[in-house]
C-alpha cells in the first residue's frame, strides 16, 4: 500500500509517519518550502524521512510570502509567552492562510500519480492552537472534495482517504505514541521562531506546547532551547 504522508519536520507529523509505517504502508513523504521563517525545519524533515526510511522524499517550492498574512510568512512578530488559555481564544497569527489546503491539493496530486488512495497528515484537534484547517470537520469535508476532483475517484478506482491518527490526541498522547512507533526526537523541530543556530525559542506557541506534552508524557524532550 502506498501513502503520501506530509511531513513538516515537527514532533506531530513525524509521529504521524511512524504512525504510517507501523501500519505496513509504503510511504512518500511530501515536506513544503513555502517561504516559512522557519526553514529549519525541512531539514529535519529530510531528516525524519531517511530515520524512517521512506520510500521517497521531495519537497515542493511554493511561496506564500506572495499573500503573507502570517507570522510565518510576512514581516510579523511571532506571539511569545503565552498560556495555554489565551492559546485556546481566536485563531493565532501564526495561522498560514489555506495552508493545509494546499498542502493537501499537492498530496492529492502525488496521491494520484502513484496511484494511492491514502494520504497522511498528522493535524489534531485538541493541542492545535486554534488552527481552524485542523478541525475534523474540514479534514472531511476535503476528503469528500478528493473524490469529486480526481479521475481515479470520479472512475470509481479508487476513494482517497485522509487520515488523521493524531485527531484526538493532546501533545502529551502524541509524544507517547512517537516515541511507541520509533520517532527520534532529537531529530524533530518544531518552533515558530528559532535562532540562527536552528535553536528553538522556547516560548512561541508551538515550543510551550511541545514542552508542556513531554513534560506531561514525563518524557525527556531531548532539544535545546534558547530560554
Amino acid at each position: 500500500m502506498k501513502a503520501v504522508c506530509l511531513l513538516s519536520g515537527g514532533l506531530d507529523s513525524s509521529t504521524c509517519l511512524g504512525v504510517a509505517i507501523r501500519g505496513g504502508y509504503d510511504c512518500y513523504a511530501l515536506s513544503f518550502d513555502y517561504g516559512q521563517r522557519h526553514r529549519v525545519e525541512l531539514d529535519a524533515s529530510a531528516r525524519i524521512a531517511r530515520h524512517f526510511n521512506a520510500r521517497e522524499h521531495r519537497i515542493a517550492k511554493i511561496d506564500l510570502r506572495a499573500f503573507g498574512g502570517s507570522a510565518l510568512t510576512a514581516d510579523i512578530e511571532v506571539p511569545k509567552h503565552r498560556d495555554t488559555a489565551d492559546m485556546e481564544r481566536g485563531i493565532p497569527i501564526t495561522y498560514v492562510p489555506a495552508r493545509n489546503t494546499i498542502f493537501l491539493a499537492y498530496a492529492l496530486a502525488w496521491a494520484e500519480v502513484l496511484e494511492s488512495s491514502d494520504i497522511f497528515i498528522g493535524v489534531n484537534a485538541i493541542d492545535y492552537s486554534g488552527y481552524p484547517d485542523c478541525r475534523p470537520e474540514y479534514i472531511a469535508a476535503f476528503e469528500r472534495m478528493a473524490n469529486l476532483a480526481t479521475r481515479a475517484g470520479v472512475e470509481g478506482r479508487t476513494h482517497m482517504c485522509i487520515h488523521t491518527p493524531l485527531a484526538n490526541l493532546n501533545k502529551a498522547a502524541i509524544v507517547r505514541l512517537g516515541a511507541e512507533v520509533g520517532v527520534n526526537f532529537a531529530l524533530t523541530r518544531s518552533c515558530y521562531d528559532p535562532d540562527r543556530e536552528g535553536n528553538p525559542c522556547g516560548q512561541c506557541d508551538s515550543c510551550l506546547l511541545r514542552r508542556k506534552g513531554f513534560a506531561e508524557a514525563g518524557i525527556a524532550d531531548p532539544l535545546r532551547y534558547s530560554s
